[in-house]
């Protein structure tokens, strides 16, 4: 797969030099709080039908971002989640990695229809998904391991929505 361009950053194919660093970024409480500890071939195949991407920002690993597609032609959708570094939040680097990662699949992989699942509590994400364009559509009760409590968390659904004829 090809880099991708944003306004901000740049995702890439994650690359073996992003691994470490990627490892310590989900380690940190901030990440780890959300996505839980990592599984011991973190990032490259714990998720394989997952596409993953080194977020950069001026050159610097920034984080990652994910998606992974159903193809059913009957059901297309693609789904994507994204963790940055701590020290990176607030500066509009992931509410661009999402608007460029959607940007891709809407128009380069032919989606209509961007989900997320995001923990009610996480309002960083929550926050950022909504600046790139998503909309909470309803919530999941239980619907994914809390790694706060050890319980099952809930979650909003949220989406993004472009039909080709109404863009």
């Amino acid at each position: 797969m090809a880099e991708l361009t944003g306004e901000r950053v740049v995702l890439r194919p994650i690359e073996q030099d992003d691994a470490e660093t990627l490892r310590a970024i989900r380690d940190t409480p901030e990440v780890a709080t959300w996505w839980g500890p990592p599984e011991d071939d973190f990032p490259f195949g714990d998720e394989p039908e997952a596409v993953r991407l080194t977020v950069l920002a001026d050159g610097v690993v920034a984080g990652m971002v994910q998606f992974s597609e159903e193809r059913e032609p009957d059901y297309p959708y693609a789904e994507i989640d994204i963790f940055l570094a701590p020290g990176h939040h607030g500066r509009g680097l992931g509410t661009d990695a999402v608007r460029t990662t959607s940007r891709h699949l809407l128009d380069d992989r032919g989606h209509h229809r961007l989900v997320i699942g995001v923990n009610v509590d996480n309002v960083v994400a929550l926050r950022c998904y909504e600046k790139a364009g998503f909309r909470r559509v309803g919530l999941l009760q239980a619907a994914a391991r809390d790694y706060r409590t050890g319980d099952w968390g809930d979650e909003y659904l949220m989406e993004r929505v472009e039909l080709p004829n109404r863009r």
